[in-house]
């Protein structure tokens, strides 16, 4: 089982039509993706996340449900309102702008949560929007804490969002403690170049790769790279026209720990869950919004 915990919020997705820009409101946040793509791949999946007590919220909490999880976990805040992400599209690419002024999505409460208590869980995920944030980054690491006690594997996506942090610096020393310590991490082409400061995709692996530890690069057209104990690689991918990108990064990772949920550790099935991966992130790329419930 993959249990993901994290961020859910509303994709604010924009239409431009007549001279009118308007938005219609989807079910997201990179971790709850990454929970309901795991799911849809096949394996067992829960999600832990917090939502305000609004008609945003009280959408994402009935849209969750449609995705058949095993376990699902959705606080409500009563103080605070659910986070959004305003989602503007050119031929298919993203652009972000988050409304995120003291939302409920980093102030997830784990004092009850208990991994050891969690039947046939493998791993834990964790998403990193919560780190911009002091609350965030507290819960990140009560997270972190307690899947390592519990002995469970923990997976980590980069996942830049450069609006919400102060400057780059920032942003990387929120990442490092879960890049350096996470069994598997991914990152997109150019966010490891940017966290590295190399301009090589393969050179850039080679500064993050640690011993034991699965490392990810998607590349967008061109597949994905991986990085194992000294042996790496790349899987290619079928050419796709996209007409919205978001999530595809979600269902790659998704579908991936998926595939590798209770799998060996070997070249041979990292590269099979690649190939899967490869695939499910291309279909979401097909449909506008990030997942399918």
């Amino acid at each position: 089982m993959i249990y993901s915990v994290g961020e859910i919020l509303a994709d604010m997705v924009g239409d431009k039509k007549d001279g009118k820009l308007t938005f219609g409101a989807f079910c997201g946040g990179a971790p709850f993706n990454v929970a309901v793509n795991a799911k849809q791949a096949g394996a067992k999946a829960g999600f832990l996340g917090r939502v305000g007590k609004d008609p945003v919220g009280r959408f994402l909490a009935a849209e969750a449900e449609k995705a058949g999880l095993d376990r699902l976990d959705i606080q409500t805040d009563d103080e605070r309102n659910t986070t959004l992400a305003f989602v503007t599209l050119t031929e298919g690419e993203r652009d972000f702008a988050f409304y995120r002024h003291d939302t409920a999505d980093y102030h997830i409460d784990t004092s009850a949560l208990d991994f050891s208590s969690v039947r046939d869980l493998n791993t834990v995920h964790i998403g990193s929007l919560m780190l911009s944030e002091d609350a965030g980054r507290a819960v990140a690491a009560d997270v972190y804490n307690k899947a390592r006690a519990a002995g469970k594997t923990v997976s980590f996506d980069v996942n830049f969002r450069m609006d919400i942090y102060k400057d780059f610096t920032e942003a990387v020393k929120a990442c490092e403690p879960y890049v350096n310590g996470a069994d598997i991490v991914k990152f997109s082409d150019d966010e490891i170049k940017a966290y590295t400061g190399t301009d090589d995709v393969t050179g850039a692996l080679k500064r993050v790769c640690r011993e034991g530890a699965i490392i990810l690069v998607t590349l967008g057209s061109r597949g994905s790279m991986y990085y194992y104990n000294g042996k790496s690689g790349t899987v290619p991918t079928e050419k796709v026209k996209p007409v919205d990108t978001t999530g595809a990064g979600d269902a790659f990772f998704g579908t991936f720990l998926a595939v590798m949920d209770g799998a060996a550790w070997n070249t041979e099935n990292i590269e099979n869950a690649l190939i899967k991966a490869n695939k499910a992130g291309a279909a979401a790329t097909q449909f506008k919004g990030a997942i399918k419930l």
